[in-house]
């Protein structure tokens, strides 16, 4: 027999037909039986690839509860398991435990014996033997793939185990749509396999003559033809749809014109209607917001002038400072005047003189009546100067460095004024019980034994007496005397630079007299000799004159002026130059008596645009907001008015010709008067 005629799968062409065909034994076989064949053949190979096919393992690891899949073959062992495991978490498979529902599983047992057949799945638990000493580490997520595992069956029986490639990416937006009625987003799916190539055709598709080709337009009469049909011999038209038409009357062309001009004059006056209802709305909400803006400025600021005067009587009733003092002589003189007037208008003689003396008897008794207000306060501040001066002196040195943070540091000097300012503190406490006020003692007694010298000795001496009156239960009252000497010489000591370095820069009068050289000056009304900082001066002065002290001597006897007032406004000049950062200089060199003089001689103590005296509500600016504040380059306004000003760009555009021609008559007069404060600008920017 022939190599042909013993392969069964290939039919003899030259001995049998088209439908059957005889096998190697003589036996005849259709096309049936070989279908039949391919299909055993397909059914016994299922079969061998699911038998091969691996099992799904989900490892639950303890305690961290992370799950891991595997594709784990049905053969392999527990042991097998584990080695692979350990391998993976590099552990050692000695301290790995598999468990099945908390059961432990034999290093022999196969996969196949717990009951998982082929592409079935299973869950095991992997803990560690010893979770003290060598506790059970959890897998690294991938970066960019995570696998996992699936059995997918198809539809004629056969199982496949499919793994999945789990991309940690964002997958791209490839458009899609959205529900109308139910609101769902539907988006595009994306497919991990890549964009087929396109493969070139060798055909030219773009033309670079075609894109750039210049488009001509042309019109052309085309034919439209219509027809008719009606009834006729040979046809018939039904008529059961049709229409009876009644001709109206006739609408000329001059009546559709002016029907559809009056329609248009309806639509257009409904039109401006609504146009100016809404303007009249907005009119109207811009005026509600006006009347709220104006009733709630009004209310700030009779607020402010109630909180005004109530502090102003609190400062007369209860003065702290020499503003307050200035303030107290203010109306005193206020009130002489008044009174002074009113005698002179209404007694003559005698009794005019009886009234002018029985008013010098007043004006003496409240004068000694706000001396001892004033001796009241300063024993009341004293305390506080001290604490003060104590903590300026125990202040740490501070300067910004360049990323804008505060950097603070401390010496040996600071740190031992800190404690001698705390100590002096905890001594002027009252209230203090025994054992506390012995143990400051003790504390101040170390201190100064540091230092033995007459000062100490006599600090000492008085410490020991205190700490011995103590110890035979004196009672406090008694020994007030004692603690405000002891009090007042630890004062001093603290005060003496031997013994803390770091007060000696605060102190009115330096340690070494070489600092006083070319820095005193003769004071011909307190007849004494003070240091250069104690003569304020003006930017007319053409010498030293008088001191601050006698000034303030003067004034309380003579003029009694409070220049509060101006003070408060000048602070603001500065405020607002330091806001503008551009260097300016005069604004700083200027007194509070150069602006009590610009405020009253130049500017008549009202606002230059709407006369509003009232000196609480103005302020002064700049006029040309690209210069530096001067003398004149300055304007007196209201608070309101000020911030409109700093609006304005174009001042000639904002005042008018007339108005500026007047400001600056103004600026001409405050040059005039200050013609040294350039020179003096120029001078302090030199030596800066």
């Amino acid at each position: 027999m022939s190599q042909h005629e013993n392969d069964p799968m290939e039919p003899d062409h030259g001995r049998q037909s088209d439908e059957e065909a005889t096998d190697g034994e003589g036996h005849t076989r259709t096309e049936d039986d070989d279908e039949q064949q391919r299909v055993d053949a397909e059914t016994d190979g299922v079969e061998a690839a699911e038998d091969d096919a691996p099992a799904t393992v989900k490892f639950t690891l303890t305690p961290s509860g992370q799950v891991v899949t595997k594709a784990v073959p049905l053969y392999q062992t527990i042991k097998e398991m584990r080695e692979q495991l350990a391998k993976e978490l590099r552990m050692s498979s000695e301290h790995l435990l598999l468990m099945r529902d908390g059961a432990r599983l034999g290093n022999d047992t196969l996969l196949s014996e717990l009951g998982v057949g082929p592409t079935g799945s299973i869950q095991l638990q992997l803990a560690s033997t010893d979770a003290a000493s060598h506790p059970l580490k959890t897998y690294a997520v991938k970066p960019v793939m995570v696998t996992d595992v699936l059995t997918v069956k198809l539809d004629h029986g056969k199982n496949v185990v499919v793994e999945i490639d789990r991309v940690n990416s964002r997958k791209p937006f490839l458009g899609g749509f959205k529900h109308k009625q139910t609101g769902i987003e539907y988006h595009n799916a994306a497919t991990q396999t890549a964009t087929p190539v396109r493969v070139d055709s060798g055909v030219e598709k773009f033309s670079r003559d075609t894109q750039c080709h210049e488009l001509q337009h042309k019109e052309a009469a085309t034919t439209n033809e219509m027809a008719t049909q009606m009834t006729d011999v040979g046809v018939f038209v039904s008529d059961a749809s049709d229409k009876l038409v009644k001709p109206r009357k006739y609408v000329t062309a001059e009546q559709v014109y002016d029907t559809k001009l009056a329609s248009a004059i309806l639509l257009q006056r409904f039109w401006r209607r609504w146009l100016a209802k809404r303007r009249v709305n907005e009119l109207r909400s811009q005026r509600n917001t006006r009347e709220d803006w104006e009733r709630r400025e009004e209310q700030r600021r009779r607020k402010e002038k109630e909180e005004r005067i109530r502090m102003d009587f609190e400062r007369r009733l209860h003065p702290k400072n020499k503003e307050d003092f200035d303030l107290l002589h203010h109306a005193l003189e206020k009130w002489r005047q008044e009174e002074l007037a009113k005698i002179n208008t209404t007694l003559t003689g005698a009794e005019r003189k009886a009234a002018l003396c029985e008013l010098l008897d007043q004006e003496a008794r409240l004068l000694a009546s706000i001396g001892r207000h004033k001796l009241e306060a300063d024993e009341s501040t004293r305390e506080a100067k001290i604490v003060n001066l104590l903590s300026k002196a125990a202040s740490p040195k501070k300067w910004k460095a360049f990323d804008g943070n505060t950097t603070k540091m401390d010496t040996p000097f600071i740190i031992r004024a800190r404690e001698l300012r705390d100590i002096y503190q905890t001594l002027t406490m009252k209230h203090l019980s025994q054992d506390e006020r012995l143990d400051i003692l003790l504390t101040v007694k170390q201190t100064v034994q540091e230092h033995p010298c007459k000062l100490t000795k006599e600090v000492i001496e008085l410490v020991d007496r205190e700490a011995d009156l103590l110890m035979r239960n004196i009672a406090e009252d008694n020994l007030a005397g004692l603690r405000k000497r002891i009090a007042t010489l630890f004062l001093q000591y603290c005060k003496t630079p031997t013994f803390n370095p770091q007060i000696a820069p605060l102190l009115k009068v330096p340690q070494d007299p070489i600092d006083l050289k070319d820095n005193v000056h003769y004071c011909p009304g307190t007849q004494k000799y003070l240091k250069a900082d104690e003569f304020p001066l003006s930017s007319d002065s053409l010498t030293m004159g008088r001191s601050r002290k006698f000034r303030e001597t003067d004034n309380r006897a003579r003029g009694r002026l409070e220049l509060s007032h101006y003070k408060n406004m000048l602070q603001e000049v500065r405020r607002q130059e330091q806001h503008y950062d551009d260097g300016a200089q005069i604004a700083f060199l200027v007194q509070d008596d150069d602006l009590k003089y610009l405020v009253e001689k130049i500017w008549d103590c009202q606002s230059f645009i709407s006369a509003w005296s009232d000196l609480y509500d103005l302020v002064m600016v700049r006029w040309e907001k690209r210069e530096q504040w001067s003398p004149w380059n300055c304007i007196l306004l209201t608070k309101d008015e000020a911030v409109a000003h700093e609006e304005i760009d174009d001042l000639m555009e904002g005042y008018g010709e007339v108005f500026i021609t007047k400001v600056k008559r103004k600026h001409v007069f405050a040059r005039s008067h200050f013609s040294k404060l350039p020179a003096l600008a120029s001078k302090m920017q030199k030596k800066a």
